[in-house]
C-alpha cells in the first residue's frame, strides 16, 4: 500500500493494542453484572476541561444527568426536568425539577444546582462546545424546584444542547476533583478505575429514579479488533459496543449466543482537512475528487455504512444528499492540482490509533498518491494525543476522525475550531438557523451544507454505522446511536 508510515510509530501502535486486551477474559460477569467492551479510553473523568467522546460515553446519563435528555429515537424527554414552558418570544425557559433528587456525595439537587452548571460552563469550561451556553443571559432560581433560564436571543439549537455535556448537572460540592471523581444525580457511581483495562460503575443506592438492570456495568478497553472480538467470544465480556472489525459480524449472525444490533449513528468518519494551511479550495476539492468513498467504504469498512457528502447524518430534518457532489475523477483531482500551482504536494495525515482510520488512512494514501500527493500516515495514540496535537494545537494538514456529536456541523461556524475554517457567509446562516422559525432553520441549514460542500472544508467519508454485538441474554439496546452517551440504563436481561 502507498503512503508512508512512520515505523517507529507503527511499532508503538502495535504494541498498545496487544497490551490493552491482556485482562479481558479476567472479567468475565453474570446476573446483575454486565461487562461491555470498547476501543477508546478516557484520559480522566472531566469533561468540562477535556475534550472528546470517551469522557461523556462513559459517564453521560448513567453517572451525570441533565434537565432532559435524548431518548432512544432523538426525541427531548424531560430528565431531572420533570416538564418545562417556553415564553412566547422563545427566550425565557422555567424548569420544574423533579423531588428528592440528590447527588453521589449526598447533597440535594435544586434549582441552585441548575444556576450554578449552566452559568459555570462559561466561566470554568475548558473545552470547544462550552459556546453553546453563550446564548444564556442568566438563570433564576425562582424557588427550589423551579429553575428559570433567560436566553438572549431565540435559540432552536439551545435545549437540544442541553440534552448533552454541556446540560449535565453538578453541585458545588462535587467538582473540586472532577478528572477522578465524577458527582453526579445518575443511577450509577465510579466505583473504579485501572488505567488500559476498565472503569467499574456501581449501582447508585440512593438514586431517585427507576434501578437499572444491572447493579455492576464493567466498561472494558480493548484496542485490537480482534481481541476485542475474541473477549466477547470467550465470556470475557458480554458485549461490544461498536465492532471495529466489520469482516467479523457475519461470524457473529451465524452463531445464536449473540444478536447483532445494526442501527445508524451521528459519527461522521471524516477527513479533516487543515483549511488554514490547505488555503486554496482547489487543492481541498483536488483531495476531495481523488478519492473513491465508495471503495474506501467498501475495504475499509466491508461496504457497511452510509455515504452522506456532508456533516449531517439523515437522522437531522436539514439532511439532503450530497454524496454525489465529488464524484471520484483523478483526471479532475490532477488538473486542479496543476492550476492551483501543487503537482507534487506532500502531506502528512496524522490519525488516531483507531481500527477505522487506519483501514481508511492506507486507502486514502493509495488513492492520493495516485494523482502525485505524497502522504505520509502517522498514527498518534487516542484520545491523549491525537487531541493534543492535532484537535488543540492544530498541528496537522490531514486526519481521519469520527465526529460523533450531535449536529456538530455548528463547529463550522467557529474559526478557531481545528477545522481552521472562516467563511463569513457560513456564521451568518448558522446564527440565521439558530434564531429562525423552524422552516427557516432547515433551509439555513441545508445552505450551511452545501457551502461547506462546495468550499471542500473537509470530505465526509461515510456515516458510521451502529453496530453491536451482544450475549443474548443482554437486551434493550437502541438500534440508532443518537447522542455520545453509552447509555447503559435500558438495558435489561432475559
Amino acid at each position: 500500500m502507498k503512503g508512508r508510515i512512520h515505523a517507529a510509530a507503527l511499532a508503538a501502535l502495535l504494541v498498545v493494542s496487544g497490551c490493552s486486551a491482556g485482562s479481558s477474559a479476567t472479567v468475565a460477569t453474570g446476573g446483575d453484572s454486565l461487562s461491555i467492551g470498547f476501543t477508546a479510553e478516557p484520559q480522566n473523568f472531566d469533561f468540562t476541561r477535556t475534550d472528546g467522546t470517551a469522557i461523556p460515553q462513559v459517564l453521560l446519563y448513567n453517572v451525570y444527568e441533565g434537565l432532559v435528555k435524548l431518548d432512544a429515537s432523538g426525541k427531548i424527554v424531560p430528565l431531572l426536568a420533570k416538564s418545562w414552558k417556553i415564553s412566547e418570544d422563545r427566550k425565557t425557559y422555567d424548569f420544574e425539577l423533579q423531588q428528592g433528587v440528590k447527588f453521589s456525595n449526598g447533597a440535594p439537587f435544586t434549582a441552585a444546582d441548575v444556576k450554578f452548571s449552566l452559568e459555570r460552563v462559561k466561566t470554568d469550561w475548558k473545552i470547544s462546545i462550552k459556546s453553546k451556553m453563550d446564548v444564556v443571559d442568566h438563570v433564576e432560581v425562582v424557588d427550589p424546584a423551579h429553575a428559570r433560564v433567560v436566553l438572549t436571543k431565540p435559540s432552536n439549537g439551545w435545549l437540544f444542547d442541553l440534552t448533552g455535556r454541556v446540560g449535565a448537572m453538578f453541585s458545588p460540592s462535587g467538582v473540586a476533583d472532577l478528572a477522578n471523581t465524577p458527582v453526579g444525580t445518575g443511577p450509577y457511581t465510579v466505583a473504579q478505575r485501572r488505567r488500559g483495562d476498565s472503569i467499574v460503575l456501581k449501582q447508585n443506592s440512593a438514586y431517585w429514579g427507576p434501578k437499572p438492570a444491572y447493579s455492576t456495568v464493567f466498561f472494558k478497553y480493548i484496542k485490537d479488533p480482534t481481541a476485542l472480538n475474541n473477549a466477547l467470544l470467550s465470556n470475557g465480556i458480554d458485549v461490544i459496543s461498536a465492532i471495529t472489525a466489520p469482516d467479523s459480524i457475519p461470524q457473529f449472525q451465524s452463531d445464536d449466543r449473540f444478536t447483532v444490533v445494526e442501527g445508524t449513528t451521528n459519527s461522521e468518519v471524516t477527513l479533516a482537512i487543515n483549511n488554514a494551511r490547505l488555503k486554496d479550495v482547489r487543492v481541498r476539492q483536488a483531495l476531495t475528487y481523488a478519492i473513491d468513498r465508495k471503495a474506501l467504504l467498501d475495504t475499509a469498512w466491508a461496504g457497511r455504512g452510509t455515504l452522506i457528502g456532508s456533516m449531517v447524518p439523515p437522522t437531522d430534518p436539514w439532511y439532503e444528499d450530497l454524496s454525489g457532489k465529488y464524484p471520484y475523477d483523478p483526471a479532475k483531482a490532477k488538473a486542479l492540482l496543476a492550476e492551483a500551482g501543487q503537482p507534487n504536494l506532500s502531506l502528512r495525515l496524522r490519525i488516531p490509533n483507531l481500527p477505522y482510520a487506519l483501514s481508511a488512512a492506507q486507502v486514502i494514501a493509495s488513492q492520493l498518491d495516485d494523482v502525485g500527493v505524497n502522504v505520509t500516515i502517522e498514527p498518534l495514540d487516542f484520545p491523549a494525543v491525537w487531541l493534543k496535537q492535532v484537535f488543540t494545537d492544530h498541528d496537522y494538514d490531514l486526519s481521519i476522525i469520527q465526529h460523533v456529536e450531535a449536529r456538530d456541523i455548528t463547529t463550522f461556524g467557529n474559526p478557531k475550531f481545528y477545522w481552521g475554517y472562516d467563511n463569513p457567509k457560513v456564521k451568518s446562516l448558522l446564527a440565521q438557523a439558530d434564531t429562525g422559525t423552524e422552516e427557516q432553520q432547515v433551509t439555513a441549514m441545508r445552505e450551511v451544507a452545501r457551502q461547506l460542500n462546495a468550499d471542500a472544508a473537509a470530505d465526509w467519508l461515510f456515516l458510521f454505522p451502529n453496530v453491536i454485538v451482544a450475549k443474548t441474554k443482554v437486551t434493550g439496546f437502541a438500534k440508532n446511536q443518537v447522542s455520545e452517551s453509552f447509555d447503559v440504563t435500558g438495558l435489561g436481561k432475559k
